[in-house]
């Protein structure tokens, strides 16, 4: 399942900062469903835009 990226940043940032999760409240703030998933291959946190639950899909 391919899903938009809107953010890539890199998994070994400054101790206590957490720029995805910033970056992804200020996305949820805005009223954009994402959430922050870690890319393993690119050693990097992805901001996407989180997938419809089954619930809003009906």
């Amino acid at each position: 399942m391919r899903q938009k990226v809107l953010g890539q940043f890199p998994a070994g940032g400054p101790r206590g900062s957490w720029p995805a999760e910033e970056f992804a409240a200020a996305r949820r703030g805005e009223g954009i469903a994402v959430e922050v998933v870690m890319d393993l291959d690119r050693d990097a946190f992805l901001v996407v835009v989180a997938p419809a639950s089954a619930d809003r899909a009906r």
